[in-house]
């Protein structure tokens, strides 16, 4: 913490910013989950309906449309996303370690929780997507590895499906965080984190 003029009399005033809580974070890798900022892992293209998942280091989310390059770019399911953390859980369950690229997800993120964000808007280096809703796994999941798709249909396993507000070039480590929501109260706005 730094060093204050007020501190001189006695007092202690505790001025963190977003920054130190970013920091202490990172330091404390159990704290990921439920932090405010997290990482895009992976990202993957889809070359053809039902063709292999290819993997990038970057990648243009262009609004109305998805990624481009992708295959599959439709109005309101124009990114699906996974979490790191529910994969990781997901594999211990079924004592496996099949590579992620198999949910056929376009985006994997740590450090964020997409259990139940529905209508949230998340940040993704300088793009904007807007959850609209769970994935539902279907039939390739146990394809790819039987029992899958039954355990991936519990707490949002199977990820997110978004649409891009604001495109923008995406890179491999780039922060993800959920845009703060913003609640009009008696003619006065207020941001809710």
């Amino acid at each position: 913490m730094a060093q204050h003029a007020d501190e001189s009399k006695g007092q202690s005033v505790d001025r963190s910013t977003k920054r130190d809580e970013v920091a202490a974070a990172r330091d404390d890798p159990s704290s990921l989950r439920d932090s405010s900022v997290g990482t895009l892992e992976r990202i993957w293209l889809k070359r053809g309906s039902g063709g292999p998942m290819d993997a990038v280091d970057a990648a243009v989310l262009d609004v109305d449309r998805g990624l481009v390059g992708n295959a599959n770019r439709s109005r309101r399911r124009q990114v699906t996303i996974i979490s790191h953390e529910r994969w990781t859980e997901l594999m211990n369950a079924l004592g496996a370690d099949l590579n992620p690229s198999a949910r056929r997800a376009n985006l994997m993120i740590s450090g964020l929780d997409l259990q139940g964000s529905r209508g949230r808007v998340l940040l993704v280096g300088s793009a904007r997507l807007k959850i609209n809703g769970e994935t539902r796994p279907c039939e390739q999941m146990d394809e790819a590895l039987p029992g899958l798709q039954a355990l991936m249909r519990e707490r949002w396993g199977g990820g997110v499906f978004a649409e891009v507000l604001e495109g923008g070039e995406i890179r491999i480590a780039d922060g993800v965080e959920w845009e703060p929501a913003r609640v009009t109260l008696f003619d006065q706005t207020a941001t809710i984190r």
